[in-house]
This record gives structure tokens, C-alpha cells and sequence, in this order.
């Protein structure tokens, strides 16, 4: 058994429901009866013991299928290991042979079946109501039962939380389970680390049961290797230049924000260009920055868009011409979307080979896509993501919890860090600046770059305490 988050030590195959079903099949067929859901049951009640083990009282919500039979399974089990185990079973006509199977078993191990929650006293909960075969909210006697069961102190989701989608990580009714710790079963699915799925899944757990997974994965959760060291014969001119393009009158500061966040990223020299004319170029707090006004400089990693308002849309046809490496950022992504002539300059970079990264919010990739809101692109953030990456052929990454980087040809990419620390001004600017400034370093596509500085920008706000993180003191703790 694995635990997953707060974060992995490497990037983790995650797969769909789809992928699991198939995945689950093939086992079977080479395994005895029943062994995998006896294996499910065992590992629950292993989970339950180190997570909980002072919890005497155990109530166990079992649906009518496969994750019912888990939960019947771990039931079992930890009434062997001298804990009081209750059962609530919502059944619903006739069962699957290894859930009967496993039914069976606990009611000549003598554990109690009762058929409405009560008023729970429970110290643990098990949530074995639907797993990875939610496609649908909780009916209302499973949404009652999840409603009284709230206030249990620690909650284990059985292969996910009842009332979550597993592939989408969206809510699929006004009532889910929110679950301290979920054990993923067989694989990780994607939804249980993006949208709602981070809220809802708690720490998550793997356990393979002892299955040899051979089958491609619908999404990876990501960990980037570490960065190597800088050689003692490196210059500033090793490290790459960024220009960054934005600040329309009244909103320079996130032009000065993604400028420090390129700096502290380690790039080598940092130019900013102010679209305010009467913009100062000179940042006191950062005297490192050189302003300027006028194009790029060759090779420089460009982003645009970073509080860049009306006055973007002059700015964007040469960048978008010109630039050899491209991050585009809130107004430009918006110019963008309300420009067809723009969005052929966009489309071209690709065939130029000239690469370009997109760092939308979920309202931003909504106009992108030509959807009205932000909730349409939520429902499933890895397609929107992936018809971004194959629209524009370009490196996306779609912000949010759980983030998700997409690229033409590759598995979408979750992040497992970041928290609503991030929830103020400018933490975008600074994403983009900071990504800016890790591809200035490295080249290529920008998808690497994406990955890592995703992963350490969400980093930087896991490891303080502070309600909100400002987008300033934000760079301190990317640059520490």
C-alpha cells in the first residue's frame, strides 16, 4: 500500500474507470473466485487499523454492488481483530457473485446487518457505497445516510469517495462523501486529484493487490526529477533571457510580479516592457530587471499577458510572429479568444515549429473553447485541457486545483501540490513568470518547464501555514 499524497516521491500512472474495469477483468480471469475482493477486504481493514487505531466503533456503509462486497469484506475483518463493526447495506435487487460471496461470509462471521444508520456513534467510517462505479449521485436513502454520517471523525472511502466522478473529479449531486483518507484499488484514478476530488478524496492510498498493471494510463500525477546543479563555468548567458510583455495603465503590477517570479526562477536576464507608456522601467524592489520598450530579444522566452488589459491586442500579432518561445497568460488568452485573426497567428506557431505554452483559468480556457462558462470546462477539466493542447497544438496548462498540464500526444499530467493559500492577487502572474523563467533555462517545447514549475509553485504554498500566501511574499518562497 502506497500513500499518494500530500505528494509522491516520482509521477504515478493514474487510469480511468474504464481502464480499471479492464484492468480488474483481466485478473480475475487468471485468480480463484473472489480472491481480489478478499484481498480489497484485508487491505480496507489493514488501512483503517494504521489510520485509525484507537476506533472501536466501526460503521460500515455498503452499497449493493462490488463495493459493497469490499466493504462486507473489511466489515469481516476488523470484527476478527475485536473491533464493534455495524454494517448499513443498501441493497438493491440481486447481487454480484464475488459482493454475495462476500455478504455470505460476514453473516456467518456473525457481523450485524442493519438496514438504516441511526444516530451514528461511530470513531470510523467506511464509505464502500459506490467506488469507482459512481456515474451517478447517491439515491436518497445513501444521501440521508451520508448527510448523518458527517460529523464521523475519520471517514475511508473505498476505491473513492460515493457521490465523486472518478475520471472528472466533479461533484455528481448536492451530497458526496468527504473522506479523510480514500484507498484507491488496483489504480489511481485521475478524479481524485483534481476539481472537487482533492476536497472530497482526503490522503490517498494505492494498493495493487498484488495485479501487475501493464495497461497505458489514462493521466499521470506528476513529480518532475530534480533540477542538476550549475556547472562553476556557467554565465548569466547559460541561463536564458525572458521578456516579459503586459501592465496596461493600472495594472503594472502584474507585469513587476511575473518579472521577479522569471528572476527568482533562475533566468538569466530579465527585460520587462511595460504596455503603459507612462510606465516607470525601473522596479526599486528589484533593480536586477531591465526595462524596455521594443521587441524581444533573440531567443527570449516572452510571456504576455500579465495585467496587459485593452492595450495587449497591439502587442500580440509580432509576439505571436516573432517570438521563439511563447507563454501566453490572461489578457492575451482572452484577446485571443475574441480574435479570429489572432487565433490564425496562434494557430501558425505550430506549423513554424515556434513552441507556445497557454496558462488559462477555467473561464479563460471556457472562451478559448467558445463555451460561455467556466463550469463547462469543471465538468471535465482533463478533456478541456487535452481539446486545448489539440486545438491549438501547444502546451496548456488549465489552473485549478489539481492544475492539469496537456500536450498533443501525451497523457494529460495532474498536480498533486498547491492549496487555497494561492487564492489571491497575482499567484497567476506568478505561475507564468516562474515557468517563464525555468524554460528559459531549459528550451524546448515548454512541457517540461510546465510540469515543474506547476509542481513548485504549488509546493511553495504547501509548506506554509498562513492563511493566504501574497503573490510577493509567493517568490520568496519559490525562490527558497
Amino acid at each position: 500500500m502506497h500513500p499518494l499524497l500530500p505528494a509522491p516521491t516520482q509521477s504515478w500512472p493514474l487510469h480511468d474507470a474504464a481502464a480499471t474495469r479492464r484492468i480488474e477483468a483481466a485478473a480475475q480471469a487468471t485468480l480463484p473466485p473472489h480472491t481480489l475482493m478478499r484481498r480489497a477486504g484485508v487491505s480496507v481493514a489493514r488501512l483503517a487499523l494504521a489510520v485509525a487505531p484507537h476506533a472501536r466503533r466501526v460503521l460500515v456503509l455498503a452499497g449493493p454492488g462490488n463495493n459493497g462486497g469490499d466493504g462486507f469484506e473489511a466489515a469481516r475483518e476488523l470484527q476478527a481483530l475485536g473491533r464493534e463493526v455495524r454494517v448499513v447495506h443498501f441493497a438493491a435487487g440481486a447481487a454480484p457473485a464475488d459482493a454475495l460471496a462476500a455478504q455470505q461470509r460476514a453473516a456467518a462471521a456473525g457481523v450485524p446487518v442493519w438496514q438504516d444508520v441511526g444516530e451514528p456513534d461511530a470513531e470510523l467510517l467506511i464509505d464502500a457505497l459506490l467506488g469507482v462505479g459512481a456515474s451517478r449521485a447517491p439515491d436518497a436513502p445513501m444521501a440521508d445516510a451520508i448527510r448523518r454520517t458527517a460529523k464521523v471523525p475519520c471517514v475511508i472511502a473505498v476505491d473513492g469517495p460515493s457521490g465523486l466522478h472518478p475520471d472528472h473529479g466533479t461533484a455528481l449531486g448536492p451530497v458526496a462523501v468527504r473522506a479523510t483518507h480514500t484507498l484507491a484499488l488496483l489504480t489511481a484514478k485521475p478524479g481524485f486529484f483534481t476539481a472537487d476530488g482533492r476536497d472530497h478524496a482526503g490522503r490517498v492510498w494505492l494498493d495493487r493487490l498484488g495485479v501487475e498493471i501493464t495497461e497505458a494510463p489514462s493521466a499521470t500525477l506528476i513529480h518532475p526529477p530534480p533540477l542538476p546543479p550549475r556547472r562553476h563555468a556557467q554565465h548569466k548567458g547559460s541561463f536564458g533571457d525572458v521578456l516579459v510583455v503586459g501592465g496596461a495603465p493600472g495594472m503594472t503590477g502584474a507585469l513587476w510580479l511575473a518579472a521577479r517570479a522569471a528572476l527568482a526562477a533562475g533566468a538569466g536576464r530579465v527585460y520587462v516592457h511595460p504596455l503603459d507608456p507612462q510606465a516607470s522601467l525601473f522596479d526599486a524592489m528589484q533593480p536586477e530587471l531591465m526595462g524596455r520598450r521594443g521587441g524581444a530579444p533573440a531567443g527570449a522566452t516572452v510571456v504576455c499577458g500579465c495585467g496587459g488589459g485593452d492595450a495587449v491586442r497591439e502587442a500580440l500579432p509580432a509576439l505571436l510572429s516573432r517570438a521563439a518561445r511563447l507563454l501566453l497568460d490572461a489578457d492575451a488568452l482572452n484577446a485571443i479568444a475574441a480574435d479570429a485573426g489572432l487565433q490564425t497567428l496562434l494557430a501558425a506557431r505550430a506549423d513554424r515549429a515556434l513552441p507556445t505554452v497557454l496558462t488559462p483559468h477555467p473561464l479563460e480556457a471556457a472562451r478559448l473553447l467558445g463555451l460561455r462558462t467556466a463550469a463547462e470546462v469543471q465538468v471535465d477539466r482533463l478533456a478541456a485541457a487535452d481539446m486545448l493542447a489539440q486545438r491549438w497544438r501547444c502546451i496548456v496548462v488549465l489552473k485549478g486545483s489539481g492544475s492539469v498540464i496537456a500536450a498533443p500526444g501525451r497523457p494529460p499530467a495532474i498536480n498533486p501540490t498547491g492549496n487555497a493559500r494561492l487564492a489571491s492577487p497575482g499567484t497567476g502572474d506568478v505561475l507564468a513568470g516562474w515557468i517563464a523563467g525555468r524554460w528559459a533555462q531549459a528550451g524546448g517545447d515548454g512541457y517540461d518547464s510546465a510540469l515543474r514549475g506547476v509542481f513548485e509553485h504549488g509546493l511553495a504554498a504547501d509548506e506554509g501555514s498562513s492563511a493566504v500566501l501574497p503573490a510577493n511574499r509567493l517568490i520568496d518562497a519559490l525562490r527558497r
